[in-house]
C-alpha cells in the first residue's frame, strides 16, 4: 500500500452557515500500490476551489447536477495531475490529466476513461490556466454569453458584470469585448480590484459597490442602459442592475454568490417589482449550465487558448501550496 494525504468533509455549515477551515479535515490514509487494466495511477499537482463547491457542502445540494460530498469521505473537484503509472491504452507516464471529479488528495487511482489528457503548449505549460481561463471557468464565460448573451458585433451593446474581479467575471468582461461589445462596466467589491479591471482586464469602468450608490454610478457610467448582464452575484446588486436593463436584453444567469449560503431555490426568484420589469421590459434570464454545452467544449478551449497566447485575454489566478491549507480557500 502507498501513504497519502487526503482531505475529508468534516462537518457540514448548514443550509444558512457559513463555511469554515474546520468542516474539512486532512488525513493519512492508503492507495493500493498496484493498478488494474483500465485504471491510472496520478499525482496531483493542481487542484480548483470554487464557489460552487458551497453547495457540496450541504445534504441536499439544491440542484440535479451536484452530488454533496459525504461526511468522512475525500471531496473532489477539477483537478490536473501527472500519470505515474498507466494500464490505460490512452496515456503513459508523464503525461498531464485532468478531471471534473478529482479527488482531493496528493495521489490517486482513476479510471483512465474519466480522464482528459492535456496538451501543456496550448497554455505555454501553464498547466493551472486548465482548470481556469482555458478550463470550465472560461467556458462557462465564453459559452454563456455566446448562448445567453446575444452579443452582436456592431450592436452597440453595453454589458455590466457582476463579481467581476473574481475568475469568470474578469474573464466574462474581456470576453464581452472581444465578441463586439462597446461598453464593458464591472462591480466589484474594493478599489484595489476595480483599477485591476480597468488598467489591466480592459473594462471601460468599474464600481465599488461597497462605496457610494450602486444605481447613481451605473445610470452615470451606462447613459444607455444596459444590454447584457453577466450575473455572478445575484441579490440587491443584480436588482439593481436589472432596474436599469433596456427592453428585449439579456441576463446571462452565470451564478448567485451572495445566495449560497442561504436556504433558496437556484436561482432565486426575484422580488416582485424587479420581476414585473423584467417581463415588461422582455428581459431573458435564464439558467445557464455549462455542461449542457460540451459539444462545444474543444473549439471554446482552443479560442480561449488562442485568445490567452494573443495576449487578448488577461488572466489572474490566486494559487495557495500545499493540500493542508485548501480550506482557507
Amino acid at each position: 500500500m502507498m501513504i497519502i494525504q487526503r482531505v475529508v468533509l468534516n462537518s457540514r455549515p448548514g443550509k444558512n452557515g457559513v463555511p469554515v477551515a474546520e468542516n474539512f479535515r486532512l488525513e493519512q490514509s492508503t492507495i493500493s500500490d498496484t493498478i488494474q487494466d483500465g485504471q491510472v495511477c496520478v499525482r496531483t499537482l493542481y487542484l480548483s476551489v470554487d464557489p460552487y463547491m458551497r453547495c457540496r457542502m450541504n445534504e441536499d445540494t439544491g440542484s440535479d447536477y451536484l452530488l454533496p460530498w459525504q461526511l468522512s469521505e475525500v471531496a473532489d473537484g477539477g483537478g490536473i495531475g501527472v500519470v505515474e503509472e498507466s494500464k490505460h491504452n490512452s496515456f503513459a507516464k508523464g503525461d498531464f490529466v485532468t478531471s471534473f471529479n478529482w479527488p482531493w488528495q496528493t495521489m490517486a487511482i482513476l479510471d483512465g476513461g474519466l480522464l482528459q489528457k492535456l496538451v501543456p503548449q496550448l497554455v505555454d505549460g501553464r498547466l493551472s490556466f486548465f482548470l481556469g481561463a482555458a478550463g470550465i471557468t472560461g467556458l462557462t464565460a465564453l459559452l454563456g454569453i455566446k448562448e445567453k448573451g446575444h452579443v452582436s458585433a456592431g450592436a452597440n451593446q453595453t454589458m455590466v458584470v457582476s463579481g467581476a474581479a473574481g475568475a469568470c467575471g474578469s474573464l466574462a468582461g474581456q470576453i464581452g469585448r472581444l465578441e463586439g461589445c462597446t461598453r464593458v462596466v464591472g462591480i466589484a467589491g474594493t478599489d484595489e480590484k476595480c483599477s485591476i479591471l480597468i488598467s489591466e482586464m480592459g473594462f471601460d469602468a468599474a464600481i465599488n459597490y461597497k462605496k457610494g450608490h450602486v444605481a447613481e454610478q451605473l445610470r452615470e457610467l451606462c447613459p444607455g442602459g444596459v444590454d447584457v448582464y453577466f450575473d455572478n452575484v445575484g441579490g440587491d446588486i443584480s436588482d439593481t442592475v436589472i432596474s436599469q436593463m433596456n427592453q428585449n436584453s439579456h441576463i446571462v444567469l452565470c451564478g448567485q454568490i451572495s445566495q449560497y449560503n442561504k436556504d433558496v431555490p437556484y436561482p432565486p426568484p426575484l422580488p416582485p417589482e424587479v420581476e414585473k420589469i423584467q417581463k415588461e421590459r422582455n428581459i431573458t434570464r435564464e439558467r445557464f449550465l455549462v455542461l449542457n454545452y460540451m459539444d462545444k467544449q474543444e473549439a471554446s478551449i482552443l479560442q480561449l487558448c488562442q485568445w490567452i497566447k494573443e495576449g487578448k485575454l488577461k488572466v489572474r489566478e490566486t494559487v495557495v501550496e500545499g493540500l493542508e491549507n485548501i480550506g482557507v480557500l
